[in-house]
């Protein structure tokens, strides 16, 4: 067994040099072996931390968009270069399918490709003599220091969402990755040194609760960006918000797939597949809960029993179609929730802890598993099970459906499957989700629309990335102006009018 690699914070371009007071343990899910050794900061860490990003702040929000701009292009192109090497990263610690992982890094990538068009991004407006000899304009500045707080399931694919965005419009950042599987990020930010951005405008730091609690309470950090669960979104939301800054904390979700009577039931089949069981589960945009109309329900079920037969549950390195879970810990959690639809009288039509795993003999595994006849008060439903576990609930009309979901807490993503353009244009504006596919399983917006859900998905005001994102990551001024002329003089106390 081969000594575990030491992990630790990256301060502008360096490696962080001093003894940590706390280390937790990095593991391969497919083997369940400690591969690293990761430093987890404390305040004091995140403090001087922030005050080096905040020294690099003035610098970069100063500098021209013409010097900002090259840097951009340069990150993109290395990025792009290095895909393959962060993918294979990513799946020695958080456990994704090699395939999987490439996906996520060019899904980052388009938001990169999109922060290179910052110049026309932060045009401001002008309006010229609103009152006499008076013109009126806004320009778009930096905020400084922002955090960004990410989660295991997309490790580099979730801070790309941000920090090109907020670089881009002059910002300096500190990430704050999942401790689960921190090394893509860090890989990434060392891509930031080779593009040419200046030390300590992009940094990295390490750590659990105190590490987060330092980045919310930071006087500091005037901004912090966050995707995670819906109880922390929420703690990170109000922490931050009492502490004066701006949050968008993207949280939970129960993503449901409507499928109608009128449905291509192979698309909605290969779709449910797809979209349940890619990535072990462990996304927020994963559909698990399809919603079937019973007069379709049986073969649909029939056709995706059929498909997961097939599926091939192992090593993400190797030759499978799902990788394991992320920790021993989410294994056990999920196969509790089998037992608990099992106990609670849903039919359980395929169960993902027997078979074959195509792994270490201690990896964390769970196979996919399919519920039928799921209803809305057990477990397996109400909760977010970060898990590859599907369930069917079976409606008897479109308009049930959609009352079903329009119920849910949580309003992330959601889908319908049919072929009637009516019903497809009724759904998407009546459906109370903030991000809807039409036969199309997983709809997360192409980087110049924004990310975002409804309800208890999202805590604030804005949505990740696309033009939203730009607006989060900088403050608008209005400036009014006059030049006057000679003529012009004198005193007046009064209060200035428009003329």
């Amino acid at each position: 067994m081969s000594t575990p690699t030491r992990i630790t914070h990256l301060v502008g371009h360096r490696e962080f040099d001093g003894s940590p007071e706390r280390t937790s343990h990095v593991y391969n899910p497919a083997t369940g072996q400690v591969t690293g050794t990761l430093d987890l900061a404390s305040a004091q860490v995140v403090d001087d931390v922030v005050q080096h990003a905040a020294a690099a702040a003035k610098e970069w929000g100063a500098m021209s968009l013409a010097k900002r701009t090259p840097v951009l292009f340069k990150f993109r192109q290395l990025l792009d270069e290095n895909k393959q090497r962060i993918a294979e990263i990513i799946t020695a610690e958080h456990g994704k399918v090699t395939s999987d992982a490439l996906g996520e890094v060019a899904r980052g990538l388009e938001v990169a490709e999109f922060a290179c068009g910052i110049p026309q991004l932060l045009k401001g407006s002008y309006s010229e003599n609103v009152s006499s000899g008076v013109d009126a304009y806004s320009i778009q500045q930096p905020l400084g220091v922002v955090a960004v707080i990410s989660p295991f399931n997309f490790p580099a694919m979730v801070p790309l969402w941000f920090v090109p965005i907020a670089v881009a419009c002059g910002n300096a950042v500190v990430i704050k990755p999942s401790e689960k599987d921190p090394s893509a990020v860090v890989e990434v930010a060392k891509l930031w040194k080779e593009a040419g951005l200046p030390d300590g405008v992009v940094n990295v730091v390490h750590g659990d609760k105190e590490a987060v609690d330092a980045l919310l309470d930071h006087p500091t950090v005037k901004a912090v960006s966050f995707v995670g669960s819906t109880p922390i979104a929420k703690y990170v939301y109000e922490r931050a918000v009492a502490a004066g800054k701006r949050v968008q904390a993207l949280g939970g979700a129960k993503n449901h797939m409507l499928v109608l009577p009128d449905a291509d039931l192979d698309l909605a089949a290969d779709a449910a597949i797809n979209a349940g069981f890619g990535s072990a589960g462990e996304r927020c945009m994963a559909i698990s809960v399809v919603v079937a109309v019973d007069t379709i329900a049986d073969e649909l079920i029939a056709k995706i029993k059929e498909r997961m037969a097939g599926l091939k549950t192992g090593d993400g390195s190797t030759a499978c179609d799902m990788g394991p879970v992320v920790t021993a810990e989410a294994r056990d959690r999920i196969t509790g929730y089998i037992a608990a639809g099992q106990d609670a009288g849903a039919d359980l039509v395929v169960d993902g802890r027997d078979g074959e795993f195509h792994g270490g003999e201690d990896g964390f595994f769970v196979g996919p598993t399919l519920f039928d006849k799921v209803d809305p008060s057990m477990s397996i439903y109400t909760d977010e099970i970060f898990g590859p576990v599907l369930s069917v609930v079976r409606v008897s009309s479109y308009d049930e459906g959609l009352e079903l979901i329009n119920s849910s807490e949580y309003g992330n993503g959601t889908a319908i499957f049919t072929n009637d353009g009516g019903a497809a244009r009724r759904f998407q504006n009546e459906v109370e989700v903030g991000m809807v596919g039409i036969n199309v399983p997983i709809p997360v917006p192409v980087a110049y629309y924004s990310f975002g859900g409804w309800k208890a998905s999202l805590f604030g005001d804005s949505h990740a990335y696309g033009v939203e994102g730009v607006h989060f990551y900088t403050r608008t001024k209005a400036v009014t102006s006059r030049w006057l002329d000679p003529s012009h003089g004198g005193l007046n106390l009064g209060f200035p009018q428009n003329t």
